[in-house]
This record gives C-alpha cells, sequence and structure tokens, in this order.
C-alpha cells in the first residue's frame, strides 16, 4: 500500500506543479469564495498557513480574522510528531519555519484543541470518498483521532483528485473536499 500511495502522491505533486502561479492564485481564490460559505457561523477555524505550492490560504485567514472568527494555525512539534495549535490574530506574524511552513514563532497565543470547531486542511490527493492523502507523515491524522469533534474540510486543486486513495485505521476521512471547480460531502451532496 505504501508503493501505492508513494506513486499517488508523486502523481499529485506533478500534477501541481503544472500549475502556474496566476492558475493557483485564481484557484485558490474560488476555493476560499466556497470555504467563506461553509464557515459561516463558526466562531473558532484552524486553517493550515500555506507554502508555495499548496492552495494559498493567507486571503482566507484575513477574511476570516475580519469577520471576527478565531482563527487557529497548527505548529508542527517535529520531536513528538504532534501539532500545537495557536491563534493566529495577524498573519503578518507567520515565518517559514518547520519543513519551511509558516509558523508564528516566537508570537504564539496557545489555542485549545477542544475549543476548535472546523479543521481546514491541505491535501496532496484526494477521492470523491472522502479519503484524503498528506505528505506522509501523519501529523494530520493522529491530532483528528485525538480531537475527531471539528469538522474537517480537506481542500486541493482538482488536478490533484485521484479515482481511490488506499487507506488503514489511522486515516481519518474528510466531511468536506473543496477544489476550485466545487464542494463535495463524501456523506451528503454536491455542489
Amino acid at each position: 500500500m505504501s508503493q501505492t500511495k508513494a506513486a499517488l502522491r508523486e502523481r499529485a505533486k506533478e500534477a501541481r506543479f503544472l500549475l502556474s502561479p496566476s492558475q493557483i492564485a485564481e484557484y485558490s481564490s474560488n476555493i476560499t469564495e466556497r470555504l467563506l460559505d461553509i464557515l459561516d457561523g463558526f466562531a473558532t477555524v484552524m486553517v493550515y498557513a500555506a507554502k508555495a505550492p499548496e492552495v494559498e490560504t493567507a486571503g482566507l485567514i484575513a477574511d476570516l480574522n475580519r469577520r471576527g472568527v478565531q482563527v487557529v494555525v497548527p505548529i508542527i512539534e517535529r520531536e513528538t510528531h504532534t501539532l500545537r495549535l495557536s491563534y493566529l490574530p495577524d498573519p503578518s506574524l507567520l515565518i517559514p519555519s518547520t519543513f519551511n511552513v509558516p509558523e508564528p514563532v516566537g508570537h504564539e497565543l496557545p489555542a485549545r484543541p477542544e475549543d476548535v470547531e472546523v479543521v481546514i486542511l491541505p491535501m496532496l490527493a484526494f477521492d470523491a470518498e472522502g479519503n484524503r492523502l498528506g505528505y506522509g507523515a501523519g501529523y494530520y491524522d493522529r491530532f483528528l483521532c485525538r480531537y475527531p469533534h471539528p469538522q474537517k474540510i480537506g481542500i486541493a486543486f482538482s488536478c490533484q483528485q485521484a479515482e481511490s486513495i488506499p487507506t488503514d485505521q489511522n486515516d481519518v476521512k474528510m466531511d468536506w473536499i473543496v477544489t476550485e471547480k466545487g464542494t463535495n460531502r463524501p456523506n451528503g451532496s454536491d455542489t
């Protein structure tokens, strides 16, 4: 199974690599608009801070802050393979950190995982059933197994969709999949 996952990761990376910076910006903007509709009414939302060439989240974070939503970002704990959470009232505090992921290093405002209502996750690949393939370290899966209560929204570009993602007992399904082309609720309806 790991060879299949590795092949799917490579295919998704190659597909994403073919997107131009202007396509990434346009598609990310479309994804942000769809997310803002879904997130209406939530008070505390965890959003990953994107690194190129992922779906950009800076605009989403800024829009949520303007709406008065408490934005939480994950901080990678490399030694323990876990995520620590921090509120992010000001996106300018983000600087590249572990794995070059933007984090509020030196400006952390600790957040409780129990307060998070929704988690926005990056997906390297995904399928229509809500299965997500990340980068392989399992940070989000471990976090979501420990704190299963939030809604889980995976975001990616449509070119990263696979026919099927192999899963095991540690993989956590998404409640929503959002791409530039639309939204999919694997246990609900597409829009």
